[in-house]
């Protein structure tokens, strides 16, 4: 009989996630890609693309991040790996970086390697609007969107989702 319980509460709790977990179009999202040469976020599902946004980057988008400070947005695999509502972007969500290839490069070079790469939305300032943010590379390293682009996607990644930025 213990058994029998133990069966149905595991099916329970099975099915109480599979109900609860984001979907696009009856997909759930494993992967997100950013392409900083396009600047463009897909979100992806088994290599099909399901959503693309458009994206702002840190002020020097070329190139992938070296150290702390130097206003570039990172290369490489990475984990959406924690999320927070933000006084000043709205929401933001985690990157991992940096990765242990970051790090590594970082020390070989004597240089912090830098952190706290989050996707965020845009701020909320009214001597410049949403639009004027949209169009610009304007954060430290950050990968920046429109904040209803940015509230779609915090509804749709899940913490531990991999994410790709390529150049």
């Amino acid at each position: 009989m213990r058994w029998l319980l133990v069966v149905l509460f595991m099916s329970l709790a099975a099915l109480a996630q599979a109900s609860t977990t984001p979907t696009l179009g009856g997909k759930s999202i494993d992967k997100v890609l950013v392409v900083k040469s396009e600047r463009k976020l897909l979100l992806m599902n088994r290599g099909d693309i399901l959503k693309t946004y458009r994206i702002s980057l840190g002020k020097v988008p070329t190139g992938p991040k070296l150290r702390e400070g130097d206003q570039r947005t990172p290369e490489g695999f990475y984990w959406i790996d924690w999320r927070k509502t933000s006084d000043k972007f709205n929401l933001a969500m985690h990157i991992s970086y940096p990765n242990a290839r970051d790090a590594a490069k970082a020390r070989d070079k004597g240089v912090p390697p830098g952190g706290m790469i989050m996707i965020h939305g845009t701020p909320l300032d009214e001597e410049y609007p949403e639009w004027y943010f949209h169009t610009l590379d304007w954060t430290e390293g950050c990968i920046a969107m429109k904040n209803a682009d940015m509230r779609e996607i915090w509804s749709l990644v899940k913490d531990g989702t991999l994410i790709e930025i390529r150049p």
